[in-house]
C-alpha cells in the first residue's frame, strides 16, 4: 500500500485579516443591500479569522478582465507552484534528504480556479530538472474535493507501479474568480471564506525504499479510497462561467447534504473494511466552513478534538478549495501519530461529491 512521504504549503504573499476583508465588502456590496450588516454577520459567524490572497485588497476594487485575471493565475499558479513543490521534495521535516524532480514518475496537478493549455504541470517541468517522461496528470473541475482526489490517484498510480514516487499539486487562488458586480448572496458568502492557496504531497509505492527517505518514525499508509456522486446534485456547488469569468455556486444547503448523506457513505466504507466510526483516531477533513465542520461533527459523531486541526487552518487560511486538506494533512503529520492509528480523510466537492481515503500510520 502507498504512503505519504512528505508534504508542503504556501502562504501567498497578502496577508488579511476579516475585519479588513468585512470593510472592503461593505464599501464594494453596501448599496446593493439595506441589510449587508446582516449579511456581514457571516464573516464573524464562520470563524475565519484571516487569509492570504496573491494580490492585495485594493487591486480587487477594480475592474479586470477573464483574460486579465487568467494571465495572472497562470504566472502565479507556475511561480509558487514550483516552490511548494521543492518545498516538498526538500522538506527536512519530513524527508532525511532531497529529492530529485527528476525521480518523480507521475506529477498529479489539481485545480478549479483557472485555466491553461499547455497545463500547468507542464509549464512546471520547463522550470524544474522533472524527467521528460514523467507522466503528466492534470485534473480540472473537482474544487474543494481535488486534493483528496489528487491523493487517491496517487494512491492508486502506485498500487499499479509500486516502485513510483508520485507528486500531487494543488494550485488555488479563489480570489482571482472574485466578481465585484455580482451582488448574489453566494458571491458574498464565498467572498467571507474563500482564499488563495498551494499544497503539494509526495506519495511512494510499497516496493520504494522509504525508510531511506523518511526521517520521522510512522508516516501515513494509504489503505482504501472511495469517491462517491450524488445523483442530481449538480446545482450544489461549482461555477457559473460567465463573459467576465467564472461566478461561484454556493447551495445553503450543503451543510444539511452533509449531515443526511456523508454518514451512511463513510460507514459503508468502513464497514468493507471491518471498521466503525470509533476506530477513527485522526480525522482529516477538508475545512469546508464552521457550519460544514459542524456538519461532519455531528452526522460522523466526532467530538470537536477530532475537527481541531481543520478548524485551525480554516481560521488562518480560509478555504482554499482544493489545496486545503493537504495544509491539514500537513499539520497531522507534523504532530505526528502512533504506529497503528487509524485516520479518515474527507472532502466534499461539486457533483455533488465526496472523496474519501482510509489510512494507518506505519
Amino acid at each position: 500500500m502507498p504512503y505519504i512521504l512528505s508534504a508542503s504549503h504556501i502562504k501567498l504573499p497578502h496577508k488579511i485579516s476579516q475585519e479588513a476583508v468585512m470593510d472592503f465588502t461593505r464599501e464594494m456590496f453596501g448599496s446593493s443591500y439595506k441589510n449587508i450588516e446582516r449579511l456581514l454577520g457571516a464573516f464573524i459567524n464562520g470563524q475565519v479569522e484571516s487569509r492570504y490572497f496573491s494580490k492585495d485588497i485594493e487591486w480587487f476594487k477594480a475592474d479586470h478582465s477573464f483574460e486579465e485575471k487568467n494571465e495572472i493565475y497562470i504566472e502565479q499558479a507556475v511561480h509558487y507552484g514550483c516552490q511548494a513543490i521543492v518545498e516538498c521534495l526538500g522538506n527536512l521535516d519530513f524527508l532525511k534528504r532531497n529529492i530529485d524532480p527528476g525521480k518523480i514518475d507521475a506529477f498529479i496537478f489539481i485545480s478549479s480556479t483557472g485555466l491553461a493549455t499547455p497545463t500547468i504541470d507542464a509549464r512546471i517541468m520547463n522550470l524544474l530538472p522533472f524527467s521528460e517522461y514523467t507522466k503528466r496528470i492534470p485534473i480540472w473541475g473537482l474544487g474543494c474535493a481535488g486534493g483528496a482526489a489528487g491523493l487517491s490517484r496517487a494512491y492508486e498510480y502506485c498500487k499499479a507501479f509500486p516502485n513510483a514516487l508520485a507528486l500531487v499539486l494543488c494550485v488555488e487562488l479563489c480570489s482571482l474568480t472574485f466578481q465585484k458586480d455580482d451582488v448574489s448572496k453566494s458571491n458574498i458568502i464565498g467572498t467571507s471564506l474563500f482564499s488563495d492557496g498551494i499544497g503539494c504531497a509526495l506519495v511512494c509505492g510499497d516496493e520504494v525504499r522509504r525508510k531511506i527517505f523518511c526521517k520521522q518514525d510512522s508516516m501515513p499508509k494509504i489503505l482504501s479510497t472511495r469517491s462517491t456522486l450524488m445523483r442530481d446534485s449538480l446545482d450544489v456547488m461549482g461555477w457559473d462561467v460567465k463573459n467576465g469569468g467564472l461566478h461561484v455556486v454556493f447551495s445553503k444547503d450543503i451543510p444539511r447534504i452533509v449531515k443526511e448523506w456523508l454518514k451512511p457513505n463513510v460507514e459503508a466504507f468502513l464497514t468493507e473494511h471491518n471498521l466503525s466510526l470509533q476506530e477513527v483516531e485522526h480525522f482529516i477533513a477538508h475545512p469546508g466552513g464552521k457550519k460544514v465542520i459542524q456538519a461532519y461533527e455531528e452526522a460522523l459523531g466526532f467530538s470537536q478534538q477530532k475537527t481541531e486541526l481543520s478548524m485551525k487552518i480554516l481560521q488562518e487560511y480560509g478555504n482554499m478549495s482544493s489545496a486545503t486538506i493537504l495544509y491539514v494533512l500537513e499539520q497531522f503529520m507534523r504532530n505526528g501519530a502512533q504506529k497503528g492509528d487509524l485516520g479518515l480523510a474527507a472532502a466534499l466537492g461539486p457533483g455533488f461529491s465526496s472523496e474519501l481515503l482510509l489510512m494507518r500510520w506505519e
